[in-house]
């Protein structure tokens, strides 16, 4: 059954520090429950501060980083040194300032192309998560966003990859100046243990409304549903602005 919570914080300041102190929470029970903890990080500038806190004392003390290992919801077919990349981003950020080995860190290797990027996606984390003929990870924590639009990772609205129920990652293209992408899929997602929306800016407020209020179903971040899992949207107050408007 979907247990769905909403939290709003005063600021995008605020929502950092709520998801870097969800993030060490979330590490810290997995590692007693199972020995490890497995997160799907998300792009963009929303999580960046969040990431940034992780990264220094007190928080970069308390997560056990030796029994942590990352994985990325999407990417763009970059290389890792290209400004446009997440993994990029995320290891300038914070990734290299903590205790984390290159085989800790799992990220999409944009610049094989889209297919071949997802194909080597795919096969990388059935060998981590030790899945079978139609099995899906099971992340302990995966961040997502959500754009004005209704798309979260790289699920479009329209898109094919949105109906996709066997691939665990599928390549994505995008009209220039964007760069095709790679994604992972519903499935995947709704996999997770714990999903995690950070969501912030007045911009994002229709969007969340709609979503939140059931009114736009057919939208990629109104079809995350985890299953066994727990949803939480994280909003700074101007996300939330719509919220309780008739």
């Amino acid at each position: 059954m979907l247990v769905q919570d909403v939290i709003v914080e005063e600021s995008p300041g605020s929502l950092a520090r709520r998801a870097a102190a969800l993030f060490a929470a979330t590490a810290e029970e997995s590692v007693l429950r199972r020995g490890r903890f497995v997160a799907a990080l998300a792009g963009g500038s929303t999580p960046r501060e969040a990431y940034g806190l992780l990264a220094r004392p007190p928080l970069s003390r308390a997560v056990r980083w030796g029994k942590t290992f990352l994985f990325w919801g999407d990417e763009r077919c970059v290389a890792a040194d290209d400004p446009r990349s997440s993994f990029g981003a995320a290891r300038d950020g914070f990734l290299k300032d903590v205790a984390l080995t290159d085989a800790h860190l799992n990220r999409i290797r944009g610049e094989l192309g889209a297919e071949a990027a997802a194909r080597d996606y795919e096969e990388r984390m059935a060998r981590f998560f030790g899945l079978g003929g139609g099995e899906v990870p099971s992340f302990d924590l995966a961040f997502l966003g959500v754009g004005a639009d209704g798309h979260t990772a790289s699920l479009f609205p329209g898109d094919a990859a949105l109906e996709e129920l066997k691939r665990l990652a599928v390549p994505v293209e995008r009209p220039p100046p964007d760069v095709d992408r790679v994604t992972l899929t519903l499935p995947v997602l709704n996999g997770a243990r714990l999903v995690v929306f950070l969501v912030t800016g007045g911009e994002k407020a229709d969007v969340v409304k709609g979503i939140l209020g059931g009114e736009t179903p057919h939208l990629p971040a109104a079809r995350v549903k985890p299953g066994s899992g727990r949803l939480l949207w994280l909003l700074d107050r101007a996300a939330a602005a719509q919220l309780g408007e008739g």
